[in-house]
């Protein structure tokens, strides 16, 4: 089974992301920071990464620069889950290591495209 882990400071976006990737048979961990997220990959690469860009302690951007200088750290893929639709924060998101991006709000026919597109559905 498949691994995510989704990292956003709102509980309710956590909880919705949580039952979608689970109706695609992902097995999902959770995180409310980008610190937070660091530490679970420590202890356990996950296989995707669903990203929030804005979050308190450590911001989505700075997770994932700390995340793709780290040992394993370029395996996981790495979704940017966000409201910042300009394609300067698109761009700076894949430059930075992420694989794809998907806006808020997003749903299940979404998500699980964004996630074929990076190969692990």
């Amino acid at each position: 089974m498949k691994t995510c882990l989704v990292v956003d400071d709102s509980k309710v976006i956590r909880k919705v992301a949580r039952h979608i990737l689970e109706t695609l048979e992902f097995s999902v961990e959770e995180a409310e920071d980008g610190r937070a997220a660091l530490a679970h990959c420590e202890n356990a690469m996950p296989d995707v990464i669903l990203l929030d860009w804005n979050m308190p302690v450590m911001s989505g951007m700075e997770f994932l620069r700390a995340l793709r200088r780290a040992e394993s750290g370029g395996e996981p893929k790495v979704v940017f889950c966000t409201t910042e639709n300009d394609l300067a924060h698109i761009r700076a998101a894949i430059e930075a290591g992420a694989d794809e991006y998907v806006m808020k709000p997003f749903d299940r026919e979404t998500l699980h495209s964004k996630l074929q597109i990076v190969g692990v559905a």
